[in-house]
């Protein structure tokens, strides 16, 4: 929490510690990251309040890294700078419940020339059985089910448009009894009616007899469905708190069907359409698929969830700037494990401290939790000073929530 770099020669140089038992701590200790980053996912999973559903919510991120030493490294899409760099991925996820989130898993992305290379794999200290290429969509799929081996409760589970627009992975958590909410992209096929799949008849006497499947009904993309509708189609919905007061959209819900060509097979999905104002009085759309139905849940209930993947970027975006998520310089397999459940353990510590100081401070931060403890250990301001200083930024913030609700 002191350093302002988060690497081990950094938090020596202002612990006043040994460098080489830190680093022998990080990267060669015997300790079991894994069992603290599932310890970390049950405490975060009996802290949060059960005022509203819980979302398992999957998410992607990287880091830009230098050189080609560190675990896992590559030229590969880095959602942290919107292009193709060279860089660390992860998959991310966050227990979320109303205005509360904490991180619970995270599996390092491996590319394929990393499994497909034993010497390098060694000097990494990367175990036989992680060697294995394994998909983004496979390791969130291996976080879900390592939660649910951990007996962690979730109501449904949240992911954006790289996840949503995989079927498999869709019918997989179906498949395990669970609700998803997942963001499509806007080119995503549907039928508006369940179509019958057929093979049409030869024309003619010459050439081949046709072999591929056709639908009886014409498919459209989401974007152009929802270019269709009517204002009367729409209903206004509030569904989170906001910075800047209430999350209010435009809510479309309606039963589709998608065909998956794979398997020749026509599923059907809910599609939730949300029409928001940005801050530049854009109108930004979201689409999402669920399996869930409004025999179940209220219009309501899915427009929350629909807006819940806020917070694991949310938690990523704290795991960065205020932890030093993104700034870890170690190399080998189990010093990213070690740095990993630290960072997590950290997180739900300042969970625990919001809910603890919320009656008194509402918008308490990770940052003002970060400046407090900095204080209390090493006291470089007086206590007055650091509390006038979390204060205004209180007000600043309540200033502009406050605002956001005059207006509306």
């Amino acid at each position: 929490m002191q350093s302002e770099l988060r690497n081990i020669e950094r938090i020596s140089e202002d612990l006043d510690a040994d460098y080489h038992q830190m680093q022998h701590f990080i990267t060669e200790s015997n300790w079991n990251a894994r069992s603290v980053i599932d310890q970390v996912s049950r405490e975060v999973s009996t802290t949060l309040p059960k005022r509203k559903l819980t979302g398992l919510i999957i998410d992607e991120s990287g880091w830009v890294k230098k050189g080609d030493k560190s675990v896992g490294v590559g030229w590969q899409y880095c959602g942290n700078v919107g292009k193709i760099s060279n860089s660390q991925v992860a998959v991310f996820a966050c227990l979320s419940n109303g205005d509360f989130a904490s991180m619970v898993d995270a599996r390092l992305y491996l590319p394929l020339d990393w499994c497909n290379d034993p010497v390098r794999c060694k000097e990494a200290g990367i175990p036989t059985e992680n060697r294995v290429f394994k998909t983004k969509l496979e390791l969130a799929l291996d976080i879900i089910r390592q939660q649910v081996e951990n007996g962690i409760s979730f109501d449904y589970i949240g992911g954006d448009g790289y996840y949503g627009n995989d079927a498999n992975l869709a019918r997989a958590i179906e498949q395990m009894g669970y609700i998803y909410m997942l963001d499509i992209h806007s080119d995503q096929k549907i039928f508006t009616n369940q179509p019958e799949l057929f093979i049409p008849e030869r024309k003619g006497t010459k050439g081949p007899r046709p072999k591929k499947l056709k639908a009886t009904t014409p498919d459209i993309t989401v974007s152009q469905y929802m270019e269709s509708l009517q204002p009367s189609d729409w209903k206004k919905i509030e569904v989170r708190n906001t910075t800047k007061g209430k999350l209010t959209g435009e809510y479309h819900f309606v039963r589709v069907y998608i065909w998956d060509k794979n398997l020749d097979l026509v599923e059907p999905r809910m599609l939730v359409i949300r029409k928001t104002m940005s801050d530049k009085n854009t109108v930004e759309i979201k689409y999402s698929f669920t399996n869930a139905n409004l025999e179940q849940y209220t219009h309501k209930a899915l427009a929350y969830m629909q807006a819940q993947r806020f917070f694991v970027e949310h938690c990523i975006k704290e795991s960065k700037q205020i932890l030093g998520l993104d700034q870890f310089q170690t190399r080998k397999w189990l010093a990213w494990q070690h740095q990993v459940a630290l960072n997590f353990l950290v997180s739900s510590f300042i969970l625990k401290e919001k809910l603890l100081c919320f009656d008194d401070l509402p918008l308490l931060s990770a940052r003002d939790i970060k400046e407090f403890f900095v204080f209390k250990l090493y006291k470089e301001m007086t206590e007055e000073q650091l509390m006038n200083k979390m204060f205004k930024r209180h007000r600043i913030r309540q200033r502009d929530i406050n605002y956001s609700y005059s207006k509306t």
